[in-house]
């Protein structure tokens, strides 16, 4: 794997909080480091844009400025970069950059979403001024990403098919989500831990979803409701904890895993992260997009109340155990570090512009 240097480029430092994007870069990078070893060389965008009418003119977002972009082209002509990895398609003002300085470097572009399409659910959620603006900035960064990066990867299917959409390509491979394996809470379950759990920040497809669930669902399945998670407003009828220095004990506890999402882009970290837990997980469609189909079989689809009802009780009656071996193998195979590695070895050793799709399509 090692010859010239690979330069990963992110918006996201180390200390990050918490959360499905930062989970997924820390899994890329440690991914990278294991396949290059010092060979990859690490540039963190740190700072804000230089302003509203710069971000939406010139993509100068999440930190890319003319400083960092002076800096990343200088870094790849003194260091020989033979591959530079741009872990989000908000950064393809730098893509852009780096094409233009007519540099001999491929260029693979990560789409954690189809950025625009996500942003324009957050602006329908809450219309106003900054939310447009934001969408702007991202379309137009998101347009130079399809432009001028050579290999494209997507989380699944039809994130590919929404930029050809959108942009007029598709992806050039498919690499699922993948996430650090974490400590998993060891032991029985605490005596008062008979609840389904919910697990997502205040973003809008996880308050719209858990509001949802809180009005429709919790009232008739006949076991308390627990949402662990920051940003989420109080809900009537269900236990809103906020944010937890550990989910471990919370996943440990739960009887199962809910996923009541009808909208948004990309993939569902919490059913993952449920997996990795070795939970049983019910959910809409939407949750389980991207989804290899024997996640799918192993857990429970519904897409309305009484489909929920149902599937929460079948799921109930099974007893799960509160760490389900068979659920756990799901991720190691799918969603672990080792399947990182195996994903991102077959797109960095393939040829420019011909990666083949990896991973689950659905």
């Amino acid at each position: 794997m090692r010859d010239r240097p690979v330069l990963l480029v992110s918006p996201l430092a180390d200390d990050a909080p918490p959360g499905g994007r930062a989970m997924l870069a820390s899994a890329h990078r440690a991914a990278l480091l294991d396949l290059f070893g010092d060979d990859l060389l690490t540039y963190r965008l740190e700072g804000a844009a230089s302003g509203p009418l710069a971000a939406v003119a010139y993509g100068h977002i999440d930190g890319v400025s003319a400083a960092s972009l002076s800096c990343i082209v200088d870094l790849i002509r003194r260091r020989g970069i033979a591959q530079l990895f741009l872990d989000g398609s908000n950064l393809g003002a730098v893509a852009r950059a780096v094409r233009r300085a007519n540099i001999d470097v491929r260029i693979v572009t990560f789409f954690h979403n189809v950025e625009a399409r996500f942003f324009v659910g957050a602006l329908r959620d809450r219309p106003n001024v900054r939310a447009a603006g934001i969408l702007a900035a991202n379309w137009r960064a998101e347009r130079w990403a399809t432009r001028y990066s050579d290999t494209i990867v997507c989380l699944n299917v039809r994130d590919g098919e929404l930029l050809r959409r959108w942009y007029g390509r598709s992806a050039d491979a498919i690499l699922p989500l993948v996430m650090t394996d974490r400590p998993v809470a060891a032991g029985p379950r605490d005596p008062g831990g008979d609840f389904v759990l919910f697990v997502g920040g205040g973003f809008y497809a996880n308050r719209a979803g858990a509001a949802w669930f809180a009005r429709h669902v919790a009232p008739r399945i006949g076991v308390r409701t627990v949402v662990v998670g920051r940003d989420l407003p109080p809900l009537a009828g269900v236990d809103v904890v906020g944010a937890v220095d550990d989910l471990a004990p919370w996943y440990r506890d739960a009887r199962l895993v809910i996923a009541p999402i009808f909208d948004g882009s990309g993939m569902k970290t919490k059913v993952a992260e449920a997996l990795m837990h070795g939970k049983r997980v019910v959910g809409t469609p939407e949750a389980f997009t991207g989804y290899a189909s024997a996640v799918i079989a192993a857990s429970r689809v519904a897409s309305d109340v009484d489909g929920f009802v149902a599937a929460i009780a079948a799921t109930l009656a099974d007893n799960p155990p509160p760490f389900d071996p068979a659920m756990r193998e799901l991720f190691d195979r799918f969603h672990s570090p080792q399947a990182a590695r195996v994903g991102l070895a077959a797109i960095m050793t393939s040829s420019a512009g011909a990666a083949q799709p990896t991973g689950p399509r659905a």
